[in-house]
C-alpha cells in the first residue's frame, strides 16, 4: 500500500506502508552475517586477542586464534580465573568431545553466574557437530564488552 508523506519544505515522498509494523520481527532472508564488514571483524578479532593475551600473560600463556585456542575451555577458564582473581571448577583434562564442550559450559555459567547475560552462546551449534563456530568464539565483539563486567 503506498502512501504519500509530505514535509513542511514543500518535498512530497511515496512511502511504502507496511502491513506489520513490528520492526522487532526478523526477516527470514536476513543474514547478520553477511552485513558484517571482513576488515572490521579481523580487527575486533585482533583486539579481542590482543585483550585477552594482556591478561594471560600474567598466568604465562597466550592465544593466537580464538576458535581453536578456547575450543576445549581450558585456555578460556583460565582467562576468566586471571581476570576475576577467582577459582573456577576444576577442568576436564580429557580430550574428547564431551570434555571440551564441558570445560566451555563451565567458562560460560561462571559468566552467566556474575549476572552477564549471554544470548545465542553456547559450547554446542545447532547441529551439535562441534563447538559453536557461531556464538562468541566467532564474533568476540560479543563476548568481550561482557567479559569486563566480572574484571576484578
Amino acid at each position: 500500500m503506498q502512501k504519500m508523506q509530505n514535509y513542511n519544505n514543500g518535498y512530497t515522498m511515496q512511502m511504502q506502508e507496511q502491513q506489520n509494523n513490528d520492526y522487532t520481527i526478523q526477516d527470514d532472508e536476513w543474514d547478520r552475517d553477511l552485513l558484517l564488514d571482513p576488515a572490521w571483524e579481523k580487527q575486533q578479532r585482533k583486539t579481542f586477542t590482543a585483550w585477552c593475551n594482556s591478561h594471560l600473560r600474567k598466568a604465562g600463556t597466550g592465544i593466537e586464534n580464538i576458535e581453536e585456542d578456547f575450543r576445549n575451555g581450558l585456555k578460556l577458564m583460565l582467562l576468566l580465573e586471571v581476570i576475576s582473581g577467582e577459582r573456577l571448577p576444576k577442568p576436564d583434562r580429557g580430550k574428547m568431545r564431551f570434555h571440551k564442550i564441558a570445560n566451555v559450559n563451565k567458562a560460560l555459567d561462571y559468566i552467566t553466574s556474575k549476572g552477564v547475560k549471554l544470548v545465542s552462546i553456547g559450547a554446542e551449534d545447532d547441529s551439535g557437530n562441534d563447538l559453536d563456530h557461531h556464538s562468541a568464539l566467532r564474533h568476540p565483539g560479543h563476548l568481550s564488552g561482557r567479559l569486563d563486567n566480572i574484571v576484578m
